[in-house]
């Protein structure tokens, strides 16, 4: 297959000099890992402190990670992405709200973004996350298999309510509505509520997707089983594939609580464990659809060739790949100038409530090995490029 990944004329096409440097300053920052936790400190403590720092954030980072403060803010960005074929998916980053407040405000604005997407060829998903409608606590529990209280088995209640809410309207609307994975601990519960909406809203296509985070060993065997599930009651299956987001995490409780990790041994395994899940998900195309949530470059040439071995067209609607903004644009727009479905994950929300979101995005990039500097040696080519 060629290498189209290095092309970085296309990859950068759209950013400006001033935003090219920000872009090199900003992963030069990121790949000290001192640097990151001082910087993390010191923002943490100006957002808590209420000093007036989000000027300066906004300019900086949060331009170079997010679409924009609101929805109609993020226009402008999802616009110009699309002239060159990249999609949006408008992501409401808001993280670590606990009250039902929050979590009817997550609801609305996720059915804003439903409706947002309907009227806009250019963003062909929705998104949420588990969490964004209901208390963690709840969800571990079902998963600890603990008896909820009267007023937990409400709230709860609540939590489904709005799950299908959300899918209902996603269903009439024809938008394909993506569910972020998040802890293994609370995982199985939001595992068996997602499967109960694919039943009921997949019954044409896959509206409802849930996600698979494939560094976890067992997500293979749960895929074949959710599948056979599906053929056996008559529904579609939709599932974006990541590696995972939780890792350090999900480590350090296991070995706490003295359970093995639900983590694979090494980053080899879990390369392994997300080409098969790739590959059984190609092989089982007439029932699934695919969103392939990957910044790596061998993952994404991988599923280019088995498109074109099972005969796939570049634009099947059953296949997107998926990448963050701001981040390996050198795979999501060399893929889209070469004719496959695109779509970048767009985070958007009040500077000072994103802030959790893009601190967790700046510490992981720390410890994935190679991400930081490959951005890096590309930012450097086309800058040389550009001066030549």
């Amino acid at each position: 297959m060629e290498k189209i990944f290095n092309n970085t004329q296309v990859a950068f096409e759209l950013k400006s000099d001033t935003q090219l440097e920000r872009a090199y300053f900003l992963f030069k920052m990121i790949e000290s890992q001192p640097l990151v936790r001082i910087g993390t400190a010191v923002t943490n403590f100006a957002l808590k402190a209420h000093l007036p720092v989000e000027g300066l954030i906004r300019s900086t980072v949060f331009d170079h990670f997010c679409g924009g403060v609101s929805e109609n803010d993020c226009l402008r960005v999802v616009d110009n992405m699309f002239t060159k074929g990249v999609s949006s998916v408008l992501d409401y980053s808001v993280e670590g709200k606990e009250d039902e407040k929050q979590f009817d405000a997550a609801l609305d604005m996720t059915i804003k973004t439903i409706e947002f997407a309907k009227e806009r060829s250019a963003i062909p998903f929705a998104v949420f996350k588990p969490t964004g409608f209901g208390r963690f606590a709840l969800y571990q529990k079902i998963g600890e298999g603990k008896s909820f209280t009267t007023e937990e088995q409400s709230e709860w209640d609540r939590v489904v309510a709005r799950f299908d809410k959300v899918c209902q309207i996603a269903h009439e609307k024809d938008v394909a509505l993506l569910i972020d994975g998040e802890e293994s601990w609370m995982q199985e519960a939001a595992d068996d509520l997602v499967t109960n909406m694919m039943r009921k809203y997949n019954k044409e296509k896959a509206i409802v997707f849930n996600t698979l985070q494939m560094y976890r060993w067992d997500r293979l065997d749960y895929l074949k089983k959710i599948h056979a599930l599906a053929k056996a009651e008559g529904f579609y299956i939709g599932m974006k594939l990541v590696r995972g987001a939780y890792m350090e995490k999900e480590n350090v409780r296991a070995e706490e609580n003295g359970y093995p990790t639900p983590i694979c041994a090494t980053k080899q395994a879990t390369d392994d464990n997300y080409d098969a899940a790739v590959v059984y998900m190609v092989d089982n195309i007439e029932r699934m659809s695919i969103f392939a949530g990957t910044h790596n470059e061998n993952s994404s040439y991988r599923l280019m060739e088995l498109m074109n071995e099972k005969g796939l067209e570049k634009n099947d609607s059953r296949v997107f790949f998926g990448q963050l903004f701001g981040m390996s644009d050198n795979i999501s727009y060399n893929l889209a100038a070469a004719g496959y479905n695109v779509a970048k994950y767009l985070p958007f929300g009040p500077v000072r409530d994103v802030m959790p979101y893009l601190i967790r995005r700046a510490e992981e990039n720390t410890s994935v090995a190679g991400q930081t500097s490959r951005e890096l040696d590309l930012i450097k080519k086309e800058r040389v490029r550009r001066k030549l």
